[in-house]
């Protein structure tokens, strides 16, 4: 099973984020991803790493689909797979409606449509191909008008891998149909079915099986001790933000995998008291249970049977945010979790 890690610099401070990366490559990370919502753009801190790296392969866990046409997407992804001599992985994501509609100012609409013909246009444009496109959201070149179907002035990057974040059943779907990779989050290995089986079932559609994608999913937060009260409180805060914030009410595709998965209660719960700004409350009525199950806390045993739930499931890599107060401190824990993955 591999590694990944997230690229977030704490207090903006990038010099430490790019030595975070370069030492996590020397430990043997496999993966640097790199998110956006509201803040940092995905794509700009990919390159400011991949002039400082080497060997460790680069992502956009995800590049908003629809805040870009298809062809930027495209002429992006070509970019950094050049500059990073073929490092890049393109991961892409509808994001959510709180998002899409209020930060952009675009309709959330058809997403899954959106984000299926976006991949279609955009490998067409990294195998070199004219773009001539007909589908129900993307119509190149547009009819009526002077454009023309233009192939791109770079040099074709075929093999560019693309990996989908999605959640609801039928992006699910989707990606095990057509993606190369899937970006889970949500996930927990003891309900991988909430998410395995809508994969394989669009992996069958194309003729393939589940093991035809790279399993991608975030493992969360990396703590040893034995303290646990200790390690679970300081976690709460940021799965209620998860279950109440990362959405509207009427769309929180997070909380929603959550439900499926047999917390319905819990995130229900939580997202009503967080949206009734009662924030405290919200992370205290976080079960422990969901803590220790969407992070790697505890003794090296605790975390060790973690990893095998992950393996058991089938994941190719877990994503963690190994924890410390410094740099050292987050470097030290990171090698402690790859000495256990070596050792057993």
């Amino acid at each position: 099973m591999r590694v990944a890690i997230s690229l977030r610099p704490a207090n903006e401070n990038w010099a430490e984020a790019s030595a975070y990366v370069v030492e996590a490559e020397r430990l043997g990370v496999d993966y640097v991803w790199s998110a956006e919502a509201w803040g940092h753009d995905a794509v700009s801190p990919i390159a400011y790493v991949a002039a400082r790296t080497s060997r460790i392969r680069l992502g956009t866990a995800v590049m908003q689909a629809g805040t870009r046409t298809p062809a930027l997407v495209a002429m992006t992804a070509m970019s950094l797979a050049s500059m990073s001599g073929g490092r890049f992985i393109l991961g892409l994501g509808v994001s959510g409606p709180q998002v899409i509609e209020g930060w952009h100012g675009i309709r959330f609409e058809r997403p899954v449509q959106r984000l299926r013909e976006t991949v279609e246009i955009v490998r067409r444009a990294v195998r070199g191909e004219r773009l001539a496109y007909e589908g129900r959201v993307y119509y190149l070149p547009l009819p009526g008008g002077e454009g023309k179907a233009l192939r791109s002035a770079a040099e074709p990057r075929p093999d560019i891998p693309v990996y989908l974040a999605t959640l609801s059943p039928k992006s699910l779907e989707m990606t095990g149909e057509i993606a190369n990779g899937w970006l889970g989050t949500s996930f927990m290995p003891d309900h991988a079915n909430v998410f395995l089986d809508h994969l394989a079932a669009g992996a069958a559609r194309a003729g393939r099986t589940l093991a035809a994608l790279d399993l991608q999913v975030v493992a969360g937060v990396v703590a040893f001790g034995d303290d646990l009260h200790r390690l679970i409180a300081p976690r709460k805060p940021g799965l209620a933000f998860t279950l109440g914030a990362m959405g509207s009410r009427q769309h929180n595709f997070y909380n929603d995998a959550y439900r499926r998965a047999g917390y319905e209660d819990a995130a229900v719960e939580v997202q009503r008291l967080w949206l009734e700004n009662r924030r405290e409350e919200a992370a205290a009525r976080v079960p422990d249970e969901l803590v220790l199950k969407t992070n790697l806390v505890g003794t090296e045993a605790m975390v060790r049977r973690r990893l095998d739930l992950y393996r058991e499931a089938g994941i190719t890599t877990i994503r963690v945010e190994p924890a410390g107060d410094t740099l050292d401190a987050r470097i030290a824990t990171l090698a402690r979790l790859l000495e256990l993955l070596r050792a057993h």
